[in-house]
């Protein structure tokens, strides 16, 4: 959930010395980071660093990196009609706005004004479902529950 509320980097590979029995004279590491909308990634770059604070350690930015999300407005229209429904089907749940954790064409989109929202009605287990491990998993209720919440969320749009 960390990463679906705030900025979170990760290293996801590294790199340093030759052989098993000597000392790195280098070392060489990737950063995966997740940027919330509105921080830039020359700001979580500097975070990085701060983080670090070694400057002898530097941070560089890998290319192509994407342009700065933009968080699109919580608008009545689009959130009122879904928080209902899932009301409906998912009494007692609370519908909590939040960043995806996964790829999205939202940062484009955003930027020729079209704001979009993941809407997924999927609910994991508590252990996140080994997301992106080597066990992830998805109750097959879940996947039922979703397909109808999502499905019947279009029918309340189109009605609209």
């Amino acid at each position: 959930m960390n990463s679906t509320l705030r900025t979170t980097c990760v290293a996801t590979m590294l790199e340093a010395g030759h052989a098993p029995n000597a000392l790195p004279q280098r070392a060489k590491g990737v950063v995966n980071c997740r940027i919330v909308p509105g921080m830039s990634t020359e700001e979580t770059q500097a975070a990085i660093e701060k983080a670090i604070a070694n400057p002898r350690v530097t941070v560089k930015l890998r290319k192509p990196h994407r342009p700065m999300a933009v968080a699109p407005p919580l608008d009545k229209r689009i959130l009122d009609p879904a928080v209902k429904l899932a009301g409906e089907l998912f009494p007692g749940v609370p519908m909590v706005p939040t960043m995806s954790t996964g790829a999205t064409d939202a940062t484009m989109t955003a930027l020729i004004g079209i704001p979009t929202y993941g809407i997924p009605g999927i609910f994991y287990e508590a252990d996140g479902g080994g997301i992106h491990g080597l066990n992830e998993r998805l109750r097959v209720k879940s996947v039922y529950e979703g397909r109808d919440y999502l499905h019947r969320l279009i029918q309340v749009y189109a009605e609209r």
